[in-house]
């Protein structure tokens, strides 16, 4: 493609509606126009997780207003829009519905294709959107709240997974920790934090896997040692405990993490790490993979922090690299379907 080409990306698998403007042309790096976010978080507070049916209405309040934002961000209208790009799956499948029935009536509407996107490969090449953009072919580790995993990215489109979780992700064992803390939603920033403060060896969990010579994952045993931990110390520990027991935690998942990383860089040959994903924001994981790395000369990309949670730029992003390799697969018919559950590598 030599023609410059505009995608509106949209994202709505759980709870962050996201839309977004990215400009691609050639073989140039695809350029972030603009992008707005709206966060769930203060409206699923109060029931400690997401609730699937207020998720998919507060995505219908919302989309439209951040549309119009983006646009006006950007200076266009709707009609400057070549190519309308969203959420397929995984995720919530009222939420996926929302965005994608948007997306598919306003690509119809503007007599444009629309281009369905798997969310984890949003996260997967939100690096691209960053000042030091990686090259291919890098090992991946894609952590998120639903999601632990360690691909081999030769290209767009191209991953092979190397290992991941056979139950809990590490996002969900750092917010049902953060829960047991009684910290409130969600619970994993608020454990980081709490972490700052605490001694990581104050208490001694367990790393599972973490000698099984595989690059696979396992935290529903740290949860479980976790919640041990917490009956022990009682039902009113002090804030110094606390934090310790936070500190050993983080130290826990982080330290699986690092090293079932360094395992499939050494297994692929590989030099080049991407991090991507919502707990690819967490400071210490960044802190310990940096300083591991530097070591064996490896580099390592990460998305800016903004773009570690879910948003309309990375579902952009995805789309516009697609179609720079002529690999975009969209449809100009109105119809479409969600994926709630679909996996990565059958992409």
């Amino acid at each position: 493609m030599t023609a410059l080409q505009r995608i509106l990306g949209f994202e709505s698998s759980c709870d962050e509606t996201g839309v977004a403007l990215v400009e691609v042309d050639g073989r140039r790096p695809p350029r972030l126009v603009a992008q707005a976010l709206h966060s769930q978080i203060s409206m699923h507070q109060a029931y400690g997780g997401v609730v699937p049916e207020l998720a998919s209405r507060d995505h219908v309040r919302r989309v439209l207003p951040l549309t119009r934002e983006v646009l006006s961000q950007a200076g266009l209208a709707l009609h400057d829009v070549d190519l309308v790009a969203y959420t397929q799956g995984p995720g919530l499948a009222g939420a996926l519905l929302v965005g994608a029935g948007v997306a598919v009536s306003l690509a119809a509407a503007l007599d444009v294709p629309a281009l369905p996107v798997h969310h984890l490969e949003g996260h997967l090449l939100s690096p691209f959107l960053s000042a030091d953009p990686p090259e291919f072919p890098f090992v991946a580790l894609l952590v998120s709240g639903g999601h632990t995993q360690l691909m081999r990215v030769d290209d767009v489109g191209s991953y092979e997974i190397l290992g991941e979780t056979i139950d809990d992700a590490a996002g969900e064992a750092f917010d049902k920790s953060a829960k047991l803390l009684g910290l409130p939603y969600p619970g994993g920033p608020h454990l980081a934090r709490m972490a700052e403060f605490g001694n990581p060896e104050a208490f001694e969990l367990p790393r599972p896997l973490l000698h099984s010579g595989k690059p696979d994952f396992s935290f529903a045993g740290l949860k479980t040692a976790v919640l041990t931990q917490v009956k022990k110390i009682g039902d009113s520990p002090c804030e110094q405990t606390k934090a310790d027991l936070a500190a050993s935690t983080q130290a826990a998942i982080v330290e699986v993490l690092v090293k079932k990383s360094l395992m499939a860089l050494k297994e692929t040959g590989l030099m080049r790490l991407v991090v991507a994903g919502g707990v690819g924001a967490n400071a210490k994981l960044r802190e310990q993979l940096n300083a591991a790395c530097t070591k064996r000369g490896v580099r390592v990309h990460y998305p800016e922090l903004s773009l570690c949670t879910d948003n309309g730029a990375m579902i952009a992003m995805a789309a516009a690299l697609r179609v720079q390799r002529g690999m975009a697969q969209a449809r100009q018919d109105g119809g479409f379907e969600v994926r709630p559950r679909w996996d990565l590598s059958a992409v």
